[in-house]
């Protein structure tokens, strides 16, 4: 019995480890008990700057670092433009007061794959971490939509910045019109009457064409690109 239970334990993958990253301990402390209660999760560093969180990122390589956007010296949204464009599989999360904050559209501009909001339940923010790890970069399609319709439609900070969308199929652009709307894979098939399988890998196939990152770029370029209006 005892073989076979340290066979499976074996057998479990590795927690996803986190890099915590905000100028108030408090919030660490608070992020740091409720991560770590989780068996999946583990925080293996923590930075009160965004330099401090930069060179932890490099330094252990995480899979996921929750970023304050407002921190001294760096903030988050040059920390994470620099840990996204550096080598590697790091993963960035924004933490803000979302009702407050101008400036979780650049971050994820910069690179972010999604964003927590400090009041969050916890539920949802041990879910964020999880899907970003994976890869996702979508937390939920209801935060899809709510970051749609608070940031997407902000004015770019130079006109010649809009984007052109080339090189993918008029399938392709349907889908990406529909993930720049909100719309999960599901919600997605449903309207293109295609399996899920399939709406996956029209993304798939955008993400690499488009040299995206993850989803939430995809539904950034879809607005960059005019390809979707901002709700009115």
């Amino acid at each position: 019995m005892t073989d076979g239970i340290t066979a499976a334990a074996s057998n479990s993958p590795p927690p996803v480890r986190v890099v915590l990253a905000d100028d108030q301990p408090l919030v660490r402390a608070a992020l740091r008990m409720v991560i770590t209660d989780a068996p999946d999760l583990e925080v293996v560093g923590e930075a009160g700057t965004g330099a401090e969180a930069v060179r932890l990122a490099a330094e252990l390589a995480p899979d996921v670092v929750v970023m304050d956007i407002r921190m001294p010296g760096t903030d988050g949204i040059r920390a994470t433009r620099q840990i996204t464009a550096a080598p590697g599989t790091t993963h960035v999360i924004v933490l803000t007061t979302f009702d407050e904050d101008d400036y979780v559209y650049g971050a994820l501009r910069a690179g972010a794959a999604g964003f927590l909001v400090k009041d969050m339940a916890l539920d949802d923010i041990l879910a964020a971490i999880r899907v970003v790890a994976s890869g996702d970069g979508l937390i939920a399609p209801s935060v899809t939509r709510r970051l749609i319709k608070e940031f997407a439609g902000r004015p770019l900070s130079a006109p010649a910045a809009r984007r052109t969308v080339t090189g993918i199929t008029d399938r392709e652009r349907e889908v990406l019109v529909l993930v720049g709307s909100g719309l999960s894979n599901t919600e997605i098939a449903a309207e293109l009457s295609i399996t899920v399988a399939t709406a996956k890998t029209y993304l798939t196939r955008l993400l690499a064409k488009l040299d995206a990152r993850d989803r939430v770029q995809l539904v950034i370029l879809a607005y960059e690109s005019g390809l979707v209006a901002p709700p009115g």
